[in-house]
This record gives C-alpha cells, structure tokens and sequence, in this order.
C-alpha cells in the first residue's frame, strides 16, 4: 500500500487584509495547503510547483518542509503573492501576482504515488496548465487522480474558457471536489446537484460538493450521500475547502484507495463508507475554520473531536 501522494500546482505568499486592519503574511495557494494539510495528517506527500529564489520562496519550503512535504519547483524570478480581503464573515476576496509555468520532465518517484491531486490556478493558467494536464493523463495509467477547481474569479474573465478547462480535468479524475461557490461561478442559475451529476458522466466515480456550514454531498451513479455541517466559531475560511480536499484524499488511502487499480472499487464505493468520508473531512475543515489562516489539524486533533 502507498501512502505517497503526488500534488502538483501552485505555491504563494498569502498577504492577508482583516477586518481589524490587521495585515498577516503567511505561505499558501490551494495545491500548497493540501500539500501540507497532507503531512500533519502523516500522509508522504511530493509538491511539484514553482518557487522562486526569494524570501517569499524561503518561506514557503520551509513551511511545508516543516510538515514533512517533499519540494521541487521549477524556478521564476518571483514568488507568487494573493492578496485577500476578509469581510465581517471571515469570508476572503482574493487579489493574485502571479505566473505560472512548469518544468516538462516527469515528476521524480512518480512509480510510487498512490494518487495523484491538482486544482486551482495550476489546472487552468497556461502555460503551466498544459504541463499539468500531461502529467495527469501520463500518470492515470498508475494512480488514482483527485481534482479541485477552486476557481478564482479574478484570474478567468473568460467564463466558457473556464468551464472547458475545468471539465477537461474534470475528465481525467477520479474524485472531484467543488465548492457551492465555484459550481455557482462555472454554472450560473444551474442546481448543484444537476452540476455533480453531469460531471458524474464526464468520468470520476464521486463528485463532492461542500457547502459551507451547511454541509456536503456527494453523487456517484449509486445515488446522493448528504452529510450536515458542523457547529463551529468562524474566525476566518482561509484554506477550510483545501483541507476538506486533503481529508479527502487521507481517507481514500485509509480505504486502500491507493493506486490505479483501485479505481473500480472506488467507482463501487458504498454510502456509509462515503457518508464517513465527508464526516472525517468535515470535521478537518472545521478545525481549520476555527483558527485564522491556512493552519489545518494534525491527526491526531482530529481524533479528540466528536465524531458527527
């Protein structure tokens, strides 16, 4: 069994505006957090990203070395930097300075990686996409795929662009997690569920789809799993959805979800075992929810929690 997870997308340096007038900086991009989210929770996770030779660059290998990640990145002349402003909720508005681009050569260990996760900005800015893609296609043949689209809106004024992009990554994966938000952006006016179930067609096993405080579901061709949120005090939502994604992703490799091979028993995946699934992952994104910035629980936190 593997428990090596390759990640492949962007990392940067989250610059912070809070509503006290507080401004924190701290490492951050969706793929980095799972990345980390990965190593508390004492996952063998590989980040293939790009860094540059930079203060920023420093600080972000030595936040997700510290969580026993991997690191390699392509090089640029700067890191990459988000600038987010929270409003009374805690919720973020999300301003980038960022390119990416990604060296060609297949990733180093790629033989042993149990699953393979990308989403965000590195699945849909070129040129950097395009090497993305390759690499999912090349290692579908070894692994199981995960993707997250958490789109950002300040970076796709094509919206058509958009959706073909993310449905064409959509078609190379196995598990698929969405936020309400970013189904709302690609699909306007469309219900969730029809959403999740025409991607459901388009490949993957199991659509998840988060909602917030009020819970999640997800679809596979066996039907709807549906499970609450959780009660807990919001200090900020910075990296919840990522974490959630990273829990995920830790209980497919509890399963022995760990490979390729394992992809028709995850198309066979039954309802209590999915139910907990999305409980587990509630429960770690809940956790990250309730402390500010993208500082997601080691496992054993999660174990002090109640179960629901």
């Amino acid at each position: 069994m593997s428990r090596h997870v390759l990640v492949i997308g962007e990392a940067l340096v989250d610059v912070v505006h809070r509503g006290d007038g507080r401004i924190d900086e701290s490492p951050g991009g969706s793929p980095a957090n799972v990345a980390l989210a990965l190593g508390r929770l004492g996952d063998t996770a590989h980040f293939l990203t790009q860094l540059g030779d930079d203060p920023h660059g420093q600080q972000v290998r030595e936040w997700l070395t510290k969580a026993g990640v991997r690191v390699t990145s392509s090089a640029t002349t700067r890191t990459a930097t988000a600038t987010a402003h929270l409003d009374d909720s805690g919720s973020a508005r999300y301003e980038f300075d960022i390119s990416w681009s990604l060296d060609e050569a297949a990733p180093a260990g790629s033989d042993d990686v149990g699953i393979v996760h990308t989403g965000s900005i590195a699945a849909l800015m070129d040129p950097g996409a395009a090497v993305v893609r390759a690499h999912l296609t090349a290692m579908r043949e070894t692994s199981l795929i995960t993707y997250d689209p958490n789109v950002r809106p300040a970076l796709l004024p094509d919206r058509r662009r958009a959706v073909a992009d993310v449905e064409s990554f959509v078609g190379l994966a196995d598990l698929v997690k969405a936020s309400d938000e970013d189904l709302a952006w690609l699909y306007p006016g469309i219900d969730l569920l029809d959403v999740a179930r025409s991607w459901l067609q388009q490949g993957p096993s199991v659509i998840v789809v988060t909602k917030g405080a009020s819970g999640a579901f997800a679809v596979t061709r066996d039907g709807v799993t549906h499970v609450p949120g959780r009660q807990v005090e919001v200090v900020d939502t910075v990296g919840a959805g990522d974490t959630f994604m990273s829990a995920l992703i830790h209980g497919l490799l509890d399963l022995g979800l760990d490979s390729a091979e394992s992809r028709e028993k995850l198309r066979r995946i039954d309802g209590s075992c999915l139910a907990e699934l999305l409980r587990f992952s509630a429960r770690a994104a809940a956790v990250t929810v309730s402390r500010p910035g993208a500082d997601p629980p080691l496992l054993g936190e999660l174990a002090t929690l109640a179960p629901g």
